[in-house]
């Protein structure tokens, strides 16, 4: 397993093995870029096959995290830290302040946050040990996947209006792929506004519960990409676009939560040459970093719901620019997220 020469180290400012055998804390932390502010980033807990696996993705998110923040227009740098084990089964309280003991040694340069397999709960005895903790209850803007997902629907709107020259969503069929609290909030925003919804999780449950509420149709995960729908939305876990997968998509839109939905950086090119209109993830689920930016414990202001989502909403007006960019220059819209990103990191330096 290498760090410095992994394909995505990317330059990485900081890299932090933490480790407590009393309560079986195995995580690891990594801080992107700090060049615009303090690196934020969610804390993702997850049951990886290996620990070479659980090094690649906390280098790609937090990479990620970089990149979304610069296009938001944020003070804030990009990290990431994952958690080794199963989020079902391997949380404890002792494990989650060995955690924030971890992040306080930092002193500050990391600042954590809720992401796959972990709850503001979690982070709440988080913060029993470090200060750098945002989207808790007290004092902060609490669970981001609603104002995630609301900058998904804002980002699908652009996205549409691009490639398939409507208003807005109505009617359009959307296949939604993964319906956690991310995926399940924005399956009500699209409902809302008329659209028509195919769905799938691993979790039965959760599919049942969509097609109750919102009328969906359900469809088998490994082949929702495939269905004949306008958007494919991907709010699961990454790597999802792939050598297989492109050539199967029948969506002249790809626009959804998940992070790392390439899974490898000239899968944009793919992408456009198959002549899909990839919304790039880190563009378009920037909405809950944007709603945690507002939070008081970051800007020592009481947090304002009605400005951070004024916020998110503007999430709609970088996606239009980079999809314009991309037709004027002849690019992948992937390419030209990275030039606005690397651009505006540019200017902060």
């Amino acid at each position: 397993m290498s760090v410095f020469t992994a394909p995505d180290f990317a330059g990485h400012e900081q890299v932090v093995f933490a480790s407590d055998p009393a309560c079986g804390l195995r995580a690891i932390i990594a801080i992107h870029d700090t060049t615009r502010g303090p690196a934020l980033g969610g804390c993702r807990m997850w049951h990886y096959a290996s620990e070479a696996d659980a090094v690649a993705d906390v280098l790609r998110l937090s990479q990620g995290m970089t990149y979304k923040s610069a296009l938001a227009e944020l003070p804030l740098g990009g990290g990431k830290a994952v958690v080794l084990g199963d989020p079902a089964h391997d949380k404890s309280e002792a494990l989650w302040r060995a955690l924030g003991r971890a992040i306080d040694r930092l002193g500050g340069h990391y600042v954590t946050a809720e992401d796959v397999g972990t709850s503001v709960a979690d982070l709440e005895t988080v913060r029993t040990a470090t200060a750098h903790v945002a989207g808790i209850a007290e004092g902060g803007s609490g669970d981001p996947s609603p104002a995630t997902a609301f900058g998904v629907f804002m980002g699908m709107q652009a996205a549409v209006r691009h490639r398939l020259g409507g208003a807005d969503v109505t009617g359009i069929r959307v296949a939604l792929q993964g319906l956690g609290h991310v995926g399940l909030c924005l399956a009500g925003h699209l409902a809302e506004a008329g659209a028509e919804l195919v769905v799938a999780d691993l979790d039965p449950g959760r599919v049942d519960a969509a097609v109750e509420r919102f009328g969906a149709r359900r469809a088998e995960p490994a082949a929702i990409h495939a269905e004949d729908v306008e958007v494919f939305a991907p709010c699961a876990l990454g790597a999802i676009l792939n050598d297989r997968t492109i050539p199967e998509l029948r969506a002249p839109v790809v626009a959804g939560s998940a992070n790392n939905q390439l899974a490898e950086a000239r899968h944009g090119g793919a992408l456009a040459e198959h002549g899909v209109l990839y919304a790039p993830d880190y563009a378009i689920n920037a909405g809950g970093i944007i709603n945690v930016s507002h939070e008081s414990t970051r800007t020592g202001r009481p947090y304002d719901r009605q400005a951070a989502y004024a916020h998110i909403a503007r999430i709609h007006d970088t996606l239009a620019r980079i999809f314009e960019a991309a037709d004027a220059e002849g690019i992948p819209t992937s390419v030209a997220a990275d030039r606005l990103a690397e651009a505006r990191l540019r200017q902060a330096a």
